[in-house]
């Protein structure tokens, strides 16, 4: 009975400033680089645990990467996570969340725990929830609600959806749009009032 499927929209779910500031301050070198990855550059979850020094212009700043449908983005990375990235190996092909990660359980003797490359996302996945659970974030956040949080806010900022856009990298608008659902720009009462006045009234008649 349906002649075109609608599609799914995406989760309609942003994360507050304390949330974030909560996660980034418990989390370990490698946690907090990822959501760094994802929050300030809102790169997908999945896409930000496999950029490394061949995705990195140390030089220029910026990172070069294909999205998840292939399309080409270059972003320029924040302060924050370029003080991150130096800490890293250049010239390891490694990751730089997993060179990040791997050095951790060095220094505590856990090498052997790494998982593999192919589980990998997966495993940090397990352990943002048990970083959230820790830290008594009752709601039910995933990384990938601070891509959609850094959207809303630059929508916000900038008023401009082709902003966005190239942010998210989406190859049309109409998925931009889809990603700020509600939080496109509000109706003003003023206009609401226009809409009622016999000028305005008198102009669609004529």
């Amino acid at each position: 009975m349906i002649c075109k499927h609608p599609g799914l929209r995406p989760r309609n779910v942003t994360a507050t400033q304390e949330e974030k500031d909560l996660l980034l301050t418990a989390a370990t070198d490698h946690m907090r680089l990822w959501i760094l990855f994802c929050s300030d550059l809102a790169i997908r979850s999945g896409t930000a645990a496999l950029i490394s020094p061949q995705n990195y212009d140390a030089q220029r700043g910026l990172l070069h990467f294909s999205t998840k449908l292939g399309e080409k983005l270059t972003l320029p990375v924040t302060a924050e996570i370029t003080t991150m990235l130096q800490t890293c190996d250049l010239h390891d092909p490694t990751p730089f969340v997993r060179q990040l990660h791997r050095a951790t359980l060095a220094k505590e003797g856990r090498g052997h725990e790494l998982t593999t490359k192919a589980t990998y996302p997966h495993t940090l996945g397990t352990a943002f929830i048990r970083l959230r659970r820790k830290l008594g974030i009752t709601r039910k956040l995933t990384p990938h609600d601070f891509r959609r949080t850094t959207a809303v806010k630059l929508y916000e900022q900038t008023g401009d959806a082709r902003d966005v856009q190239a942010l998210l990298g989406h190859r049309t608008l109409a998925s931009t749009i889809w990603y700020l659902d509600h939080d496109l720009r509000p109706v003003k009462r003023s206009i609401l009032e226009l809409v009622k006045s016999p000028a305005w009234r008198k102009e669609e008649s004529a």
